[in-house]
């Protein structure tokens, strides 16, 4: 076999080998019931509320005022 043919099937079983990996972790997420993902969204809720607020952007002028007076 030539080289770009070892290329092309090596290749080609990486993708099917990520394909595998992708169904897998789609299979794992889909097996939760929807109570289950409630209790976990509200868990890392009241995860994030506990860390306090996150900082956001510093405030700054407002559009369209001018500085001169």
């Amino acid at each position: 076999m030539r080289w770009w043919k070892v290329l092309g099937l090596a290749g080609f079983v990486g993708v099917a080998a990520t394909g595998v990996v992708i169904a897998r972790a789609e299979r794992q997420r889909r097996a939760y019931t929807p109570q289950e993902i409630r209790e976990r969204l509200h868990a890392r809720l009241a995860e994030a509320s506990a860390a306090g607020p996150e900082p956001g952007p510093e405030p700054g002028p407002e559009p369209g005022a001018s500085s001169a007076g």
